[in-house]
């Protein structure tokens, strides 16, 4: 048995790899350092770019299995991909650590003021003026709307939870959870936006998810609130972003996913004071690179053993 692997991952997982697993390498350009037309198995590269894809799957016409780092897969659904019949699992679960902490960190950045504090020390400014300085906020007590709440958004709210917010929550098949006071249906969440303090974005890109935060949904959103994104850029219109922030529809935003990354040098919101722009980040963590590989192994044992696989995608369905 054959297996491609990412030139990323194989120092790693070379000692733990089954002795009779041939291995081939590829790099980020999807060139291969061994013949790959055998291979049955691809764990692919976590930046992976969609010609790259395709430039591997026509090299490896014997592929049954692609195993990716990441949690979502809408750059992986390609017209050749989709062509061939393919298992495809993610790694959904192993980013759920790092991204609900970076996520709760956003929201005491905001509450707290830390970059304010930050400019004030770097201009050796005291301030501690209550009406015309700083005001600092506290999440104790306010309400988080998780839009997506899988593993990620599970994550998030027992964090959010744990610092006393109103956590509701919204996914396609609502259950109950002990991190959650409110969980509504996919198409139930709008009705809750004027009451939430903080609106999270934990959901996967799919052509139904696309532009789901539009200029109605922005307008809907109290003038308070707080936008964070740390799934994919094109669940936001982002020129409706613009517009809200600039004309004030909302407080702020803390985005880490953009429609194009990286985000171009001149683009408007590189330059809106109350965006918090982050370079598609919040999932990175040594434990990550720890984690994905253990998953990946465990899902080896099993392809090799005849067991399901876990975290098997729908490919049409795009999660």
């Amino acid at each position: 048995m054959k297996a491609i692997i990412s030139i990323e991952f194989v120092e790693a997982l070379q000692s733990r790899l089954p002795a009779d697993l041939q291995i081939v390498q590829v790099d980020q350009a999807g060139d291969f350092d061994g013949d790959a037309s055998d291979a049955e198995i691809y764990l692919s590269a976590g930046l992976l770019k969609s010609a790259v894809l395709d430039r591997v799957l026509n090299a490896a016409p014997a592929l049954r299995w692609q195993h990716t780092p990441s949690a979502g897969v809408n750059h992986l659904l390609t017209p050749v991909s989709l062509s061939r019949d393919l298992i495809l699992t993610n790694s959904a679960g192993v980013h759920a650590i790092p991204i609900a902490e970076f996520v709760l960190a956003l929201m005491l950045d905001y509450v707290k003021q830390l970059r304010k504090l930050h400019e004030l020390q770097t201009e050796h400014s005291w301030d501690y003026r209550w009406k015309d300085g700083i005001f600092l906020q506290e999440l104790s007590e306010a309400t988080v709307l998780i839009i997506g709440a899988g593993g990620i958004g599970q994550a998030i709210g027992q964090r959010a939870s744990a610092f006393g917010m109103k956590v509701w929550g919204s996914r396609r098949q609502p259950q109950p959870s002990p991190y959650f006071e409110k969980m509504v249906g996919e198409n139930q969440w709008h009705d809750l936006l004027p009451e939430a303090d903080f609106v999270v974005l934990a959901l996967p890109l799919t052509p139904s998810t696309k532009n789901i935060i539009d200029a109605n949904v922005l307008r809907s959103m109290r003038r308070s609130a707080y936008l964070i994104n740390i799934a994919r850029g094109a669940l936001i219109d982002e020129a409706a972003l613009f517009t809200a922030l600039t004309e004030g529809w909302i407080a702020g935003a803390g985005i880490d996913a953009f429609v194009t990354e990286p985000l171009p040098v001149d683009h408007p919101l590189w330059s809106v004071p109350n965006l918090f722009v982050t370079p598609h980040i919040s999932w990175s963590s040594p434990k990550t690179r720890t984690r994905t590989i253990d998953f990946f192994l465990e899902n080896l044992h099993r392809y090799r053993t005849g067991r399901p696989l876990l975290n098997v995608v729908d490919r049409y369905a795009g999660y």
